[in-house]
């Protein structure tokens, strides 16, 4: 047998137990819950009002983990219930007396005890952050007016969806873009730009009473759906935007967690192909595999120098499986029937 195999699978495991552990953007803490709580005492009180918030921050992350369909099947947990979901809880904007208490909390929650509930409850839910995914206001063409403004009112780098509109640093690369026939290429330089690999184009358009807003998703080599959302005027235009942008934002939540949530009860195994530039890129892809959520098991079928390949256990479909990881920095793609594992996005 070949004695590079067995140096390169010492070397390599070495790597992979000193590697460092990727930071995962952390989706399950909340952040802004305000509080309001009366007691005999300060003590009291403060304990009142942190039990008070605590059911209002587990909907806020329930509903950003889950589809919009299943939030009527969200669990009804009693105080303990709810302690044995915490990491804890910060404050801000604290006000008290003698005998109420006032503050904004950010509560943090255990990804575990949260995934432990959730499956038990048999409820599908996504796991893993996205990259940001551009948006381009436009209305009818591409804008940096009200509508604009009231998306970028709503941008969000903590939510499982992160957005972020684009600016006026972006029109040279946004120059002639057209709503119903722009693709990837069009908008690829300004996502590059927030290193995004979906771009939607939100447009707003009033007709009859209404602003219809369509909503066209773009990804490079991915076909993705189209939705329209009609919303109410609001006796203006420009009072109408901000219900417009939510609504917008809220579809776009949906659309996506409608092909990421996890079904715990799908499970495939694939054998991908990884070359590498290095043991330290190894040991990164490595770390990123065993610490991504869809991932369930890694196995090293074959090693040698600048080659490994491993078989994956995985939960959900494999496209949900590419989107994970592309989250998580390694990219996932099928090469006439053999999967290819590399660092970075896709």
């Amino acid at each position: 047998m070949n004695p590079r195999f067995f140096l390169a699978a010492a070397v390599l495991f070495l790597a992979a137990l000193f590697a460092r552990p990727v930071a995962a953007q952390d989706i399950y803490t909340v952040s802004g819950v305000h509080v309001d709580a009366v007691g005999p005492s300060s003590t009291e009180a403060l304990n009142a009002a942190i039990l008070q918030g605590r059911p209002k921050a587990f909907q806020i992350l329930f509903r950003r983990l889950t589809r919009q369909q299943d939030w009527n099947r969200e669990p009804s947990l009693d105080g303990q219930g709810l302690l044995r979901l915490s990491r804890g809880y910060t404050v801000a904007n604290e006000r008290r007396s003698t005998t109420r208490y006032v503050a904004d909390v950010t509560y943090l929650f255990s990804p575990d005890a949260v995934a432990r509930l959730l499956r038990g409850a048999g409820i599908a839910y996504t796991a893993a952050p996205v990259k940001p995914i551009l948006l381009v206001a436009m209305s009818p063409g591409v804008t940096h007016g009200p509508w604009a403004q009231a998306l970028s009112g709503l941008e969000s780098r903590g939510a499982v969806v992160p957005v972020e509109v684009a600016t006026p640093a972006d029109d040279r690369a946004l120059s002639n873009l057209n709503f119903d026939t722009a693709g990837w290429a069009d908008v690829a330089p300004a996502a590059q730009r927030i290193q995004a690999v979906e771009a939607a184009l939100v447009q707003a358009v009033y007709a009859d009473g209404k602003v219809t807003v369509n909503i066209r998703r773009l990804g490079l080599g991915t076909a993705l759906p189209k939705v329209s959302v009609d919303v109410p005027l609001h006796q203006t235009l420009g009072t109408t935007y901000p219900a417009a942008a939510q609504a917008a934002v809220s579809a776009m939540e949906d659309m996506w967690k409608s092909r990421s949530v996890l079904d715990f009860s799908q499970r495939g195994r694939l054998v991908a192909d990884v070359r590498l530039a290095s043991l330290e890129q190894w040991g990164d892809i490595q770390n990123r595999l065993t610490a991504n959520s869809n991932v369930t098991q890694v196995v090293i079928t074959a090693m040698d120098i600048g080659y490994a390949r491993v078989s994956l256990a995985y939960i959900g479909t494999p496209d949900q499986l590419r989107d994970s990881l592309g989250a998580s920095g390694v990219s996932l793609t099928n090469r006439g029937g053999q999967w290819m594992l590399a660092a970075g996005g896709p």
